[in-house]
C-alpha cells in the first residue's frame, strides 16, 4: 500500500480495520434475513394447518351429527344436508392431505372410510353406523397426529438451522477477529515503520554514526519531507564537525609553538639567568609557569582528541593484556611516587584479546591519569582485567570521594570537569574522559561508572569478545 499522506496512510488503515466489522453486520443481516423468512414461513404454515384441521374437525362433527339424524329420521332435506355435509369434509381432507409430499397412510384411510361412509343410506344396523362414525373419528385422530409431527418436525428443523447459524456466526465472528486483528497490526505498522525509520536516523545522528538509514523513495509526504530536513541536518552537522575538527588541529598546532617559547622564557627567568628576581616576581613567574604547563595539558588534550575523531576505523589484533597494563602503569611511576600511590595490577599473565592496541591504551592511560589526579593520597590504585561471558571488562579503581550519580554520565561529554579538586592542582581539560568513552565506543564496547564493593570510584570499560586465528 503506497499512500501520498500520513492523513491518507491513517484513514486508509482505519477502513482497513472497518473491513471485517462490515462484513460481519452484512453475514449477521444475511442470517437475520433467512431466519426472518423461515420463522414468517413457519409461523404462516402453522396458523393455516391448525385453522384448517379445526375446519376438517367441524366438518366431521356436522357429517357424524347429519348422517346419525337420518339414520333415526330418513328424510330427504336431511340427506341432502349430510351429503352436502360429506363433500365438503372430502374436499377438505384432500386440501390438507396435499401438504404431505409422501401421500400418507392416514389420508388414505381417512379418504377411504369417508367413501364407505357416503353409502350411509343403505346402512339398516345403527352398529355398523356407529362402528364407520368410530372409524372416522380415529382416522381424524391420526391425521391429527400426523400433522402435529409435521409441525413438530419444521419446529426442530427451524431450531437446528438456528443453531447451525449461530455455530457459523460463531467461527465466522472469530475468524473476522482474527483477520481484523491481522489487517490492524499491518495498518499500525504502515503507520508505525516510517516513524521507526525516523528515529533511527535521529539515533544515527545523536551517536554520530556516518552510516544513516538509506533514503526512502515513498512514503507519507509529511514524513518524508521531515526525513529529508534530517538527512539536511545530519550534512550541516558533518560539516560543522569537519570544521570543528580542523579548528582543534590547526589551533592546537598553531599554539605549541609560542607556548613552548613562553614557557622555556618562564623558566629563564625562573632560573636567574638573566638577573636575580625579587619574591614578587618569582610569585608571578611561578603563576606563569603554572598557567603554562596548564594550557600545554590542553592543548596536549586537544590534539588527542582531534587524533581520536579523525580515527575511522580502529585496527584489531591479538594483544596481551597484562602487557599493555604493565607498560601503561610504568610510564606513571614518578607521579604516584609524588602522591605516594601506588598501582596493583590484577590481569592474568597469559590473558589475551583481540582489540585495538593503541586506542585501548589511549583509554586506559586517561582512566589510570583519572585516578592518579582524583584518587587518595597514600592509596593504591587497582586495575583488574578479566573475561565475563562474552565480553571482557577492565576496572580502573580507586579510593577517594564517590561519584554522585546524577553526574556520572555527563562526565563523558567533551570539555566536562568534576567539581573536587585535583591531587596535582591543575585545572583539566575535560578530555580525558570523553576520550575514554569515545575509544571504548569504537572499540564496539561502553564505559561507565559502577558501584563496587571495596572501591570508592570504579571506571568499567566492557569490550565484546571478538575471534582471531592466532
Amino acid at each position: 500500500m503506497q499512500l501520498s499522506s500520513l492523513r491518507q496512510l491513517i484513514l486508509g488503515s482505519f477502513f482497513m480495520a472497518l473491513i471485517p466489522l462490515i462484513a460481519l453486520l452484512w453475514q449477521g443481516k444475511s442470517d437475520f434475513v433467512s431466519v426472518s423468512k423461515l420463522t414468517a414461513s413457519n409461523t404462516g404454515f402453522f396458523v393455516f394447518m391448525t385453522s384448517e384441521l379445526r375446519e376438517l374437525e367441524s366438518f366431521g362433527d356436522d357429517v357424524e351429527r347429519l348422517v346419525s339424524q337420518y339414520q333415526v329420521l330418513p328424510k330427504p332435506q336431511l340427506q341432502e344436508l349430510a351429503d352436502e355435509a360429506i363433500d365438503n369434509y372430502s374436499r377438505k381432507v384432500a386440501f390438507l392431505c396435499e401438504e404431505f409430499s409422501d401421500g400418507s397412510a392416514e389420508c388414505r384411510e381417512l379418504v377411504l372410510i369417508i367413501s364407505q361412509l357416503s353409502e350411509y343410506t343403505s346402512f339398516n344396523d345403527n352398529m355398523l353406523l356407529d362402528a364407520q362414525l368410530a372409524s372416522l373419528r380415529d382416522a381424524q385422530a391420526k391425521l391429527r397426529l400426523k400433522i402435529q409431527v409435521l409441525i413438530n418436525t419444521k419446529i426442530m428443523t427451524q431450531q437446528s438451522l438456528l443453531e447451525e447459524l449461530q455455530v457459523r456466526q460463531s467461527w465466522f465472528t472469530l475468524a473476522l477477529v482474527v483477520l481484523s486483528l491481522g489487517l490492524t497490526l499491518l495498518a499500525s505498522q504502515l503507520i508505525i515503520k516510517p516513524v521507526k525509520k525516523l528515529k533511527d536516523i535521529i539515533e544515527a545522528i545523536a551517536t554520530n554514526d556516518n552510516q544513516l538509514p538509506r533514503k526512502s523513495r515513498n512514503g507519507p509526504r509529511e514524513l518524508v519531507a521531515v526525513e529529508q530536513d534530517l538527512y539536511r541536518l545530519n550534512d550541516r552537522l558533518q560539516q560543522l564537525e569537519k570544521v570543528r575538527t580542523a579548528l582543534l588541529r590547526h589551533a592546537a598546532h598553531e599554539l605549541k609553538t609560542p607556548m613552548a617559547s613562553i614557557k622555556e622564557g618562564c623558566e629563564i627567568l625562573e632560573q636567574g639567568m638573566v638577573g636575580k628576581l625579587s619574591d614578587m616576581q618569582s610569585e608571578v613567574v611561578s603563576l606563569l609557569i603554572s598557567s603554562t604547563d596548564r594550557l600545554n595539558l590542553l592543548i596536549v588534550k586537544l590534539l588527542d582528541y582531534n587524533a581520536l575523531l579523525q580515527q575511522a576505523e580502529p585496527t584489531f589484533e591479538l594483544v596481551n593484556m597484562y602487557k599493555l597494563t604493565n607498560d601503561c602503569c610504568n610510564d606513571y611511576k614518578l607521579l604516584l611516587a609524588q602522591n605516594e600511590q601506588s598501582i596493583v595490577i590484577r590481569v592474568e599473565p597469559t590473558l589475551k584479546i583481540v582489540t585495538d592496541p593503541e586506542l585501548l591504551r589511549r583509554a586506559l592511560d586517561n582512566l589510570v591519569t583519572n585516578a592518579i589526579a582524583h584518587g587518595n593520597l597514600k592509596s593504591e590504585i587497582i586495575v583488574s582485567a578479566s573475561e565475563i561471558g562474552d565480553h571482557t571488562v577492565i576496572d580502573v579503581m580507586n579510593m577517594g570521594k564517590p561519584i554522585n550519580k546524577a553526574s556520572r554520565v555527563e562526565l563523558f561529554e567533551p570539555f566536562k570537569r568534576g567539581q573536587d579538586p585535583r591531587n596535582d592542582k591543575v585545572t583539566g581539560a575535560g578530555l580525558g574522559l570523553s576520550i575514554v568513552s569515545d575509544c571504548a565506543r569504537l572499540l564496539g564496547g561502553n564505559v561507565k561508572i559502577i558501584d563496587h564493593q571495596y572501591t570508592d570510584v570504579c571506571f568499567r570499560i566492557q569490550l565484546p569478545r571478538k575471534e582471531v586465528n592466532e
